[in-house]
Parts: C-alpha cells; sequence; structure tokens
C-alpha cells in the first residue's frame, strides 16, 4: 500500500507541499511536515493521531519540508530523523555560516550583503528552528522499517530519498516542470565549498534506478516518469547556460546576479539562490563531460545530444 498523500499550503513560489503518513511495523510514522505556520499546525492535527505519531523522517532541511520538526518534538516528543548533512547543520552551526559567508565572498558578494544574510538565517527568517535531539536518517533508521536510503545531492547537499516496495518518497529530487537552484553552501565534511554540480552528476545515475517506483513528489501531483524529469531539469540548465555564458567570461557570479535583475530590488535569499545557479553552471561548463557521461551511463544523452554541443561547444 503507497503511504497517504497530505497537502498544505505555504507561501512559498513552489506552492503547496506534499507529506506522506504511513503505518510501518505498527508505527505512525510521518516523511516531512510541511511549513512552520498555524494552517499546517492544524492541518496534522486534524488529519493525524499526533499523539500515537512515532517517527518523522525529513527528505531535506528546507523550510517547506522540515519546518515542524522542532516543534512536533517538543509537543508530541515524536522521533525525528535528519540526513546526515542536515545534521551537521545543527552541531556545527557557526563553522557553518562561517564558510557561506567566505564561499559568497569568493564569488563577489560585499559585505554589507553577507551580513545581512547571515543575520537573516541566523535569527530563523529564513531556515526555522531545528530539532536538538535528532537521530540521523542514513544510521539510525530502525531496520524493522524496511525502507532503504538512498543520498541523491543536487537540489542540496542533504536531499534523501526513502525506498519502500514498490514506493519511493523523493522530496524535491523529482519535480515535474520545476529547475531547482541548489544552493550555495560549504561541506562541512571537507571544509571546501560543495560541489552541487559534482553531486547532481552522482544523483542522476542513483534517480534512474527509481524507474520502476512508484514516485511520490515534494510537490505537484505526480511526475510524468523519472526519464522525464531527468531531461526536463537538464535542458532548462542548459538553456539558462546559454543564456548567461557570455556574461560569465566577463563577470563574477555576483556581478551577474546584479545584471540579471537589472538594479531591482530582491530579497536577499532570491539573490543568494540565483547566485547558486550561476555557480551550478560556472561548474557545468567547467567540466561538461561529468554530465554527460552521466547522461550517457542512463541512455539519455541521445535525447539531448544536439543541444548539449551547442551550448558546450
Amino acid at each position: 500500500m503507497l503511504p497517504t498523500q497530505h497537502t498544505i499550503s505555504t507561501i512559498y513560489p513552489v506552492g503547496p507541499v506534499h507529506c506522506y503518513s504511513a503505518e510501518i511495523n505498527g508505527d505512525l510514522i510521518l516523511f516531512d511536515t510541511g511549513p512552520p505556520t498555524d494552517n499546517a499546525k492544524h492541518y496534522l492535527r486534524s488529519t493525524l493521531n499526533l499523539e500515537k505519531l512515532k517517527a518523522v523522517i525529513i527528505t531535506h532541511c528546507h523550510i517547506d519540508h522540515y519546518g515542524l520538526a522542532a516543534w512536533l518534538e517538543r509537543e508530541y516528543g515524536v522521533t525525528i530523523y535528519l540526513p546526515y548533512r542536515d545534521s551537521l547543520k545543527i552541531l556545527q552551526h557557526e563553522q557553518r555560516l562561517d564558510g557561506m559567508v567566505k564561499i559568497l565572498a569568493d564569488v563577489g558578494f560585499e559585505q554589507q550583503f553577507l551580513a545581512a544574510l547571515r543575520a537573516d538565517i541566523d535569527t530563523s527568517a529564513v531556515f526555522p528552528e531545528l530539532p536538538l535531539r535528532h537521530k540521523v536518517a542514513e544510521h539510525d533508521l530502525p531496520a524493522e522499517y524496511g525502507l532503504e536510503v538512498i543520498p541523491c545531492p543536487g537540489h542540496s547537499q542533504s536531499d534523501l530519498v526513502y525506498i519502500g516496495d514498490d514506493w519511493a518518497i523523493t522530496g524535491d529530487t523529482m519535480l515535474r516542470e520545476i529547475f531547482q537552484s541548489p544552493l550555495l553552501d560549504i561541506d562541512l565534511l571537507t571544509g571546501e565549498r560543495f560541489s552541487n554540480y559534482n553531486a547532481y552528476c552522482k544523483t542522476i545515475l542513483n534517480l534512474a534506478g527509481l524507474r520502476d517506483k512508484h514516485i511520490l513528489p515534494g510537490h505537484r501531483e505526480f511526475i510524468v516518469g523519472v526519464d522525464h524529469n531527468i531531461c526536463y531539469y537538464v535542458e532548462k540548465l542548459l538553456e539558462r547556460t546559454e543564456r548567461i555564458k557570455k556574461l560569465l567570461i566577463e563577470l563574477t557570479p555576483s556581478e551577474v546576479v546584479e545584471h540579471l535583475f537589472k538594479g531591482s530590488e530582491q530579497p536577499l535569499f532570491v539573490k543568494y539562490l540565483k547566485a547558486s545557479e550561476i555557480v551550478f553552471i560556472r561548474d557545468f561548463l567547467a567540466a561538461p563531460q561529468q554530465l554527460r557521461q552521466a547522461l550517457c551511463e542512463i541512455d539519455l544523452f541521445s535525447q539531448l545530444e544536439e543541444m548539449f554541443s551547442r551550448v558546450t561547444a
């Protein structure tokens, strides 16, 4: 039996978010929580028996997916399972912020911008409260749940896919007609910038392994298919690369951001998202053969070859 889908409205451009509940080995489990809003709390209270909820399993720590994890832990004593890399963000919060600021400075952002963005993040304006007594999904999930946990970074460095018998809960790694900007961030395992591009090239191989599963996405009602989603994502990457390729020859990523927004006022986090996308594109242009090889391994490169060759020439 497939997990039950729960759709919760959000204020974010991506629209409503899906959480999923299932009874596994007698335990009521919730995958993701929705955003940290009163509406989301009301939905969960009215739809699920939270007194019987045993565990919350998070696909990745973006606000619309884990926003109520700390609340569920505090109010109902629920065990929270987070991706390992998100767990590191809790344990090494200040180190992470220091690293993010340095990375953004390296791509050309000025100190005033960096200080303001850091303050937003540090005061939970962008990232809500994290649970303190969490466990690590990759290591601590009970074996009796029978879940396979697959790291699929690319949208963020921490994305996990949870696989049951014939289904896969994919968070934001498989979204219909949505091109995702992977967040520019530090790799707390190495102290260096996390390469979203390298990670995504590896993730493509894992996603191809889901071709026979019923995909339960984090947004939109369904996906057309795994191959369709991979091709759509790469096509959008190539289209956006073609538009800014010449700019990247002369400008830093921060200067490209300002050029694209043409001086219009934008929230700090929107500029951060755009910078993340631009660095992803820059990394792709530096090593397009990595993406090509991944697509060849899953027999999809022929569908993209003409456009790929034009953009990377």
